[in-house]
């Protein structure tokens, strides 16, 4: 399916191609925050981390799984820790980067290797990453299933790194905001609703190619017949009810002098009225929705609809009605922290956002936030009630 991202089959030559392109933009990323904050310091906030440390966590993640892991090739099935992993190129990394065991307030007050050294040790966690995906036995899924994962967690941190300048007002070169381009969404079309019958969905992932955790065991869901907009809420959209309602403007919104305007990366522009809202939590996506007579769908429902061709999807995260919650017959991959310890107060997000990497961008992708985040580059759209 066109949905479905080609990178979650790749064999070792495209994967290796797209670790090495993923490293690209972090190295970009890493070198416009420097020129953008000289002493690389950020806020303590439960919202990010210092650059610095996710830099070195990046290497580290991808040091632990592909080069320190004696059970690599066997993907699913591999151990988590213990004695089948060999010591890190880095002294005292576990202590530094294990974002497991590494409390997050701790991170602003660790002794971090500097800006050279971090690079360094990215650069040669990569060569060794990049020799072992070389001898993998075969080009199964469980033989590549860590360099896909890792594949997929440096690009999340890359879209990180870039929501985190943009709640902080910091500029970056645009290329490097840029992850993706819409080649699954058509925006010109602006079908304003998309009519979707009852049927019986398959929800989460089956058949071969990489998944997280989170999106296996496939099921099926029983869905009654619903109206879903076409593609998300825009600006327009959300500023008459604004302007009706009174409702608190996001923090990134202003009206000067009559003229209605959006921060980007610390610079005020002109409202876009025709693109979709973003930095908006779920609780206003609520709200707006409340104001419409229309509700958020459901993460099956905007699954479904997004085998629609006119639905347009991918300028940014959308809020769906969903807590994030283990599908039937949930089984934890080795990577255990990812899924297992949000269940509670999350909802889930899907599709993608313009600074998520092409290499993530999946239909089955599930993204998951707590609602009352607004520092994402999140929107939503409606479905009839």
């Amino acid at each position: 399916m066109h949905n479905h991202n080609p990178m979650r089959r790749a064999g070792p030559w495209p994967l290796a191609q797209a670790l090495s392109q993923t490293r690209e933009r972090t190295l970009g990323l890493m070198q416009a925050w420097q020129a953008a904050v000289a002493d690389l310091s950020v806020p303590l906030s439960p919202q990010m981390n210092p650059p610095l440390w996710e830099w070195g966590h990046i290497a580290w993640f991808q040091e632990w799984w592909t080069v320190r892991n004696r059970q690599r090739h066997e993907g699913t099935r591999s151990a988590s820790s213990g004695d089948g992993f060999a010591a890190s190129l880095l002294p005292h990394a576990d202590a530094l980067y294990n974002s497991s065991e590494v409390a997050h307030d701790s991170r602003w007050s660790l002794a971090l290797p500097d800006f050279e050294h971090t690079q360094r040790y990215m650069a040669d966690v990569m060569a060794h990453s990049l020799a072992q995906l070389q001898a993998a036995p075969d080009a199964s899924d469980e033989a590549l299933y860590f360099w896909r994962l890792v594949l997929q967690h440096e690009a999340m941190h890359n879209e990180a790194s870039v929501y985190m300048a943009q709640n902080l007002g910091v500029a970056l070169p645009k290329a490097l905001c840029v992850g993706h381009t819409m080649r699954w969404s058509d925006l010109a079309s602006r079908v304003r609703g998309l009519h979707i019958s009852a049927q019986t969905w398959t929800l989460g992932h089956c058949g071969p190619g990489f998944a997280f955790d989170n999106e296996c065991a496939a099921h099926e869901v029983e869905l009654a017949a619903f109206e879903i907009d076409a593609s998300a809420v825009t600006w327009g959209q959300y500023l008459i009810f604004l302007l009706e309602t009174g409702y608190a403007m996001p923090p990134h919104v202003r009206c000067e002098q009559g003229i209605w305007q959006v921060q980007s990366f610390g610079v005020w522009k002109a409202m876009p009225l025709g693109e979709p809202v973003v930095h908006v939590n779920a609780h206003d996506a609520q709200a707006w929705c409340d104001w419409a007579g229309r509700r958020l769908p459901t993460e099956a429902e905007w699954t479904c609809a997004s085998d629609n061709e006119d639905f347009a999807w991918g300028e940014v995260w959308e809020w769906t009605a969903s807590d994030f919650a283990p599908y039937p017959g949930f089984v934890p991959h080795p990577y255990r922290e990812y899924s297992e310890p949000w269940w509670q107060g999350h909802r889930v997000l899907k599709g993608a956002c313009r600074a998520t990497s092409e290499h993530l961008v999946d239909v089955r992708y599930r993204n998951f936030f707590v609602p009352e985040r607004r520092d994402i580059f999140a929107g939503f759209r409606s479905v009839a009630i």
